[in-house]
């Protein structure tokens, strides 16, 4: 069987020539200073390479392509995560906690849910928010398969809360009150009973993206984690 490559984690950065004069951290920050002026489509290893004052082919000796530099873009924001936040002991509460550190990561870097998602793109800052989620989960009873799924389902709920945070910041506060009376209007006509009777026609201002996060995190982290 074909021995895959080494992730851009385990290369070396070569033994030829001189020593190299940046990092791979220098080229994480480089990219996520593009990305923050310009969105992902201002990434570009010639734009990167411009930034560190290096030419293009030189930067092939810290990344080997565009994956590359998503790989380090997304461990270096996971490295904003606060980790060092002591666990309380309550597995729902200390995940909950977690999820919702993660989420503000995401918002405050939206360019991070236009990277392409990959189950197993992970670095060393990534390996230790897994690690710290385990922990959260020490004393639950239940596999190591289920602990991964619960940590996968909690990564899922907090890139689509932050990309709807992200995106009804970009809607005007007039319209999304527009389309969330429509909404109730047209429920209170009857035709539309259940509709009618889940959004209990009391307050249509209520529920934006951020105030149903924790109930939602907590009711799946509930029902993922009930012994079976």
């Amino acid at each position: 069987m074909k021995q895959p490559h080494p992730t851009v984690w385990e290369r070396s950065y070569g033994t030829r020539g001189p020593a190299p004069a940046h990092s791979r951290d220098d080229v994480a920050t480089a990219a996520m200073e593009l990305a923050n002026e310009g969105g992902l489509p201002a990434v570009s290893t010639r734009r990167i390479a411009q930034k560190l004052g290096v030419s293009q082919s030189a930067l092939y000796r810290y990344v080997a392509g565009h994956d590359e530099v998503f790989d380090l873009m997304v461990d270096a924001a996971a490295g904003e995560i606060d980790l060092d936040v002591a666990l309380r002991g309550e597995a729902i509460d200390d995940l909950t906690a977690l999820a919702a550190r993660a989420k503000g990561v995401h918002v405050k870097y939206p360019w991070l849910l236009d990277i392409p998602v990959e189950s197993m793109r992970v670095g060393p800052r990534g390996i230790d928010f897994l690690e710290y989620a385990l922990r959260a989960m020490a004393a639950v009873d239940a596999t190591g398969a289920v602990k991964l799924q619960v940590v996968a389902v909690l990564n899922t709920l907090v890139q689509q809360f932050a990309r709807a945070e992200v995106g009804g910041g970009t809607a005007s506060r007039e319209r999304r009150s527009s389309q969330v009376m429509y909404l109730h209007k047209t429920a209170a006509v009857g035709d539309h009973p259940y509709l009618a009777a889940a959004l209990h026609i009391s307050d249509p201002g209520a529920d934006q993206p951020g105030d149903t996060f924790e109930p939602v995190v907590r009711r799946v982290l509930g029902g993922m984690l009930m012994p079976e």
